[in-house]
């Protein structure tokens, strides 16, 4: 086996690696929340070190679950505000009570795929 193959094997091998203790990190930082939400915090900031190390995406799943400012887990109700708006398009609006930070996703595409289904079920 030559030397180029293992090491992108080796890659593979930490890409995978990265990935599951990330999703670990954030499980673990749901589960710890009600009880040491700066705990909750500190895992979600080593989810993004191992993130930015290792050039890892963060999955969808967790995504909106963090402040991109404070790096504080986000829990709607808690230490966040997730507000729906239509105008100037459809968007959802999450602000962090914890910095103040607001972020928009839109959600027009989950609107256009809804119509579609009814279409179809119809």
């Amino acid at each position: 086996m030559s030397k180029k193959f293992l090491r992108k094997k080796e890659q593979k091998e930490k890409r995978k690696v990265a990935k599951e203790r990330i999703e670990t990190l954030f499980t673990l930082a749901e589960r710890v929340f009600p009880y040491e939400p700066e705990l909750a915090n500190r895992y979600v900031k080593i989810a993004l070190e191992v993130h930015q190390k290792v050039k890892v995406p963060i999955p969808r799943k967790w995504k909106r679950r963090y402040c991109k400012k404070c790096h504080s887990f986000l829990v709607p109700g808690v230490n966040a505000r997730v507000r729906l708006r239509d105008k100037p398009y459809p968007h959802v609006v999450i602000t962090c009570l914890n910095c103040g930070h607001i972020t928009r996703y839109p959600y027009l595409r989950e609107k256009k795929r809804r119509r579609t289904q009814k279409a179809h079920s119809s």
